[in-house]
């Protein structure tokens, strides 16, 4: 069943301006309409209901940080940040095909690419194809710069040659941010980005993962077999690939944290709702102060894990360095997700356990926030590192 309350899409939290807000509240409106009656079937079919892509698009969602000049929105990082919030309350899955979009592809694209590649697919990731972000590998995952795959240089033309795997929004994409070694013996330094498009000659895409959770968002695998890709279609210098994965997963960290908090508020909402009207005991059981407790907990967990995320966004917007502060934001907004589903299909005892309620589903959603875009082991170690240099 659709998720749905009348509370706002954001809290009223000092680190949202008013348009940021207002945003956010008119695309929570949208998800709990258009969205929310789609979600479970798109579940259990294991399936992004094409439709509401479209409307992504037409509702500049795809688009969040595209100038407009190039059809985007033209609004800023936490923006993003607080639309991808407001998503994951309705269908988190519908939230990453949204966040890989704007925090990993057309941030990478914005900062790093030339004004061709601008003026040349601007236009088209704003208004009509979804893109993916093509890293990671069978052998290269939590290490992101063990890459297999190569790319050799013939004249104007790169040659590209592996395979990707765990790749996010891989069936409906049309646009891949692809990384690939051009020397191996210089290391991570090889390392190359290139904006490749599916229908060129040589790109495969394989299997369709059937995953726990986020199941209508798509994670395939891809090939490439002598792949040309123009040279002018490299993403920033030859080399410097490795540079624009760090950065654009830094930011990526933020957004996952924004689903995940998105998640637990779904998660709060519901449970808060549910033991206000459950009786046992000839009373309410949001009457038993352990029940109260726990509601306490969840919000607390949340607030916390929120203030992380739009902290990092707005460190990100200023300029400075937010690889720490990113990481807290996923670190502990997928805590707090995890934690909050959890509790929260305990409150509604039996009915948490089955498909007719929403928590089992919140529950397989938020499991993954501790897995994609680097492991919880891998935020503890960034953060680790910030500590040991502080003395």
């Amino acid at each position: 069943m659709p998720v749905t309350t009348d509370s706002p899409a954001i809290p009223p939290i000092s680190v949202l301006a008013d348009q940021e807000r207002e945003l956010a509240e008119g695309v929570y409106d949208f998800a709990v309409e258009s969205i929310g009656p789609h979600s479970g079937r798109m579940d259990r079919e294991n399936v992004m209901d094409p439709d509401l892509i479209r409307k992504f698009f037409d509702l500049d969602l795809m688009g969040i940080e595209i100038p407009e000049e190039f059809g985007g929105l033209g609004a800023n990082f936490t923006t993003s940040i607080a639309i991808i919030e407001a998503l994951a309350r309705v269908d988190a899955a519908c939230a990453v095909v949204v966040d890989v979009q704007n925090t990993l592809v057309n941030n990478a694209i914005k900062r790093w690419a030339s004004p061709a590649i601008h003026r040349k697919y601007f236009p088209q990731l704003a208004k009509q194809k979804v893109a993916a972000y093509a890293l990671s590998e069978a052998g290269s995952g939590s290490d992101a710069f063990a890459l297999a795959t190569t790319a050799t240089q013939q004249g104007d033309r790169w040659i590209l040659n592996g395979e990707k795997l765990w790749i996010t929004n891989g069936l409906e994409a049309e646009l891949f941010l692809v990384f690939a070694n051009v020397d191996k013996s210089k290391g991570y330094k090889g390392i190359t980005a290139f904006f490749v498009e599916s229908q060129w000659k040589g790109f495969t895409k394989g299997k369709k993962e059937d995953k726990l959770g986020i199941r209508a968002s798509s994670t395939l695998a891809l090939a490439f077999e002598d792949l040309e890709v123009p040279a002018e279609n490299v993403v920033g210098n030859v080399g410097e690939g490795y540079k624009i994965a760090i950065e654009t997963l830094n930011e990526g960290r933020i957004g996952i944290g924004a689903q995940m908090i998105g998640i637990g508020r779904a998660a709060l909402d519901y449970v808060t709702k549910y033991v206000k009207e459950r009786r046992q005991f000839a009373q309410p059981l949001a009457q038993f102060q352990a029940v109260q407790h726990e509601l306490a907990r969840m919000d607390m967990e949340l607030e916390c894990a929120r203030l992380a995320v739009y902290n990092a966004a707005r460190l990100k917007e200023a300029g400075l360095p937010f690889a720490r502060e990113g990481a807290i934001a996923k670190l502990k907004g997928s805590e707090a997700a995890e934690m909050c589903t959890s509790k929260g299909l305990e409150l509604l005892g039996g009915y948490g356990y089955v498909k007719d309620y929403p928590l089992e589903k919140m529950y397989r959603d938020a499991k993954i926030g501790k897995i994609y875009e680097g492991t919880s082991f891998m935020q503890l170690n960034t953060i680790a590192k910030d500590v040991l240099k502080r003395v």
